[in-house]
């Protein structure tokens, strides 16, 4: 954790200053249990209340909020983009302790770089490249012909399961498992025949993936992860599955084998995309919605019921099976009109 100065961090990420530029930011802290030495955020108008009594040393605001700002200000056009940036400084990463415990496993023919930290149990098997500063949690298990970039770190227990190359930068969260085979079966009469999954996955730059989500290996061609994508907690991806660049998926969500999702993508948490389906850059997919078919046009697309009393909700639905009735009289009472005409 760093001591800075509020007048360094306006300078720094371009910020308005109103207040004392000598006061010291030790720590962040949500609006409502922040104290001195704090940096807190407003951007959402639910948590005004907390920004008329907040006790933090500075907020980060937008212009218009100001004068509900009880503290000193860093004034910004995006105040959550601000708030990480300047976490993210306060709150670095912790630094790579270089060295292997004796407890880990490691391959002859596994190629360690300089500046790597290997954990307590963890296990690095044939083939594998592990790149400079490359941090393996405990228990971690890369597996064979795996390739770890520059920068990157794999949490607790998370698996590199075989023929799975890493960018540099990523962060593989506790749990996470890469490369395990894809759901492939083909029907015989007797039963399921597993179809082999030969291929593997291939990871972008500045990737972060959550614990225990899981992204499938290729069938025969490999599953493709693009820069900077975000997935979050229990998230599935199925085999031989694209994700664009950028695109951000959240918990919950499911993809199934061969979908292609565009770049700057959100999907929403609970959503399904079927496979074989192909979703264009810039769409936006709200919580709970099945993607069931091809989406070609930018937006924002919706598909699922919110919540509402069970009561209610029990009168639509009797509502609704009795639509087919109701088509049935409708289709009549025209017909009638038409032979009476």
């Amino acid at each position: 954790m760093l001591s800075t100065s509020l007048g360094r961090l306006a300078a720094q990420y371009g910020c308005e200053l109103i207040g004392d530029p000598s006061v010291s930011i030790t720590s962040v802290a949500t609006l409502r249990s922040a104290s001195s030495g704090d940096l807190s955020f407003y951007a959402n108008s639910v948590y005004r209340k907390d920004l008329l009594h907040t006790k933090a040393t500075a907020v980060i605001i937008r212009s218009e909020n100001i004068q509900d700002c009880p503290s000193n200000a860093l004034i910004s056009k995006d105040p959550y983009l601000t708030y990480a940036l300047i976490a993210s400084e306060i709150h670095p990463s912790p630094v790579i302790i270089a060295g292997v415990h004796p407890s880990a496993v490691i391959a002859d023919s596994a190629d360690i770089g300089t500046d790597v930290q290997i954990s307590p149990n963890a296990t690095i098997c044939e083939q594998v490249v592990l790149h400079t500063g490359v941090f393996v949690g405990p228990g971690v298990v890369v597996g064979p012909a795996c390739t770890v970039g520059s920068g990157s770190r794999l949490l607790a227990n998370s698996v590199l399961v075989e023929n799975v190359t890493l960018g540099e930068r990523n962060i593989i969260h506790s749990g996470a498992i890469i490369g395990a085979d894809g759901f492939g079966n083909a029907k015989s009469q007797s039963g399921w025949v597993k179809v082999p999954q030969l291929a593997g996955v291939r990871i972008g730059n500045d990737v972060e993936i959550g614990a225990n989500s899981t992204v499938d290996k290729g069938s025969i061609d490999d599953t493709v992860i693009g820069d900077g994508v975000r997935i979050d907690n229990l998230v599935q991806i199925g085999h031989n599955v694209k994700v664009g660049s950028h695109t951000a998926i959240a918990s919950s969500a499911a993809i199934a084998g061969s979908a292609i999702i565009g770049e700057r993508c959100m999907l929403a948490g609970q959503v399904g995309v079927v496979g074989h389906v192909n979703i264009c850059d810039d769409v936006v997919v709200s919580g709970a919605t099945v993607v069931s078919k091809n989406i070609k046009v930018p937006g924002l697309y919706s598909g699922s019921f919110p919540g509402e009393k069970d009561k209610d909700w029990k009168r639509k639905v009797a509502r609704f099976r009795r639509i087919e009735k109701f088509e049935e009289r409708v289709r009549m009472l025209e017909n009638q009109m038409i032979s009476d005409d």
